[in-house]
């Protein structure tokens, strides 16, 4: 019998620097193929959360949202790709050669329902939501492989409190 996987694990952040800095302690973990898939409603902070990641993984650039441009691509530790596929669909995905993105790097995709399935395997799966309060909910699940032990990676990161 396979045992289930870990249960989905929630973060909260109460500013736009501690939502960096949650995805900055996250980068460490990453290695090339991973993807880290985002979801959640406008300005919920996927682009802060990506910006994040990017800083941790001492990208120089300042990371903006490639709403327009698709896909942005910055130098840093490892390649990071973020995507945005708000203005996509599915269908146009298999376009954009993700496959040659993966193989070099660490893929960031928001709007990431939009991905085919295939991607979701072994994807760290984070919903992004927003709390009354003006916070933000950080709901991280994964299925499979390299997902399972960035989900393992974000369960020790260091406590909301602990974040700038």
């Amino acid at each position: 019998m396979i045992p289930d996987p870990p249960a989905a694990t929630t973060r909260r952040t109460s500013s736009f620097g501690a939502t960096e800095s949650l995805g900055e302690s996250l980068a460490p973990a990453l290695a090339a193929g991973d993807v880290v898939a985002l979801s959640g409603p406008l300005g919920a902070g996927k682009t802060r959360l990506a910006a994040g990641i990017a800083r941790g993984l001492r990208v120089a650039s300042r990371v903006r949202s490639p709403s327009f441009t698709l896909v942005n691509e910055y130098a840093g530790r490892l390649p990071l790709f973020h995507l945005d596929l708000y203005r996509l669909e599915e269908a146009a995905v298999d376009g954009l050669g993700l496959e040659e993105m993966v193989a070099r790097g660490v893929l960031v995709v928001e709007w990431a329902e939009r991905l085919p399935s295939v991607w979701h395997e072994e994807a760290l799966e984070i919903r992004i939501g927003i709390d009354p309060a003006g916070g933000r909910t950080f709901d991280a699940d994964a299925a499979a492989g390299r997902g399972l032990a960035l989900l393992e990676a974000w369960r020790g990161l260091p406590e909301p409190g602990a974040l700038a």
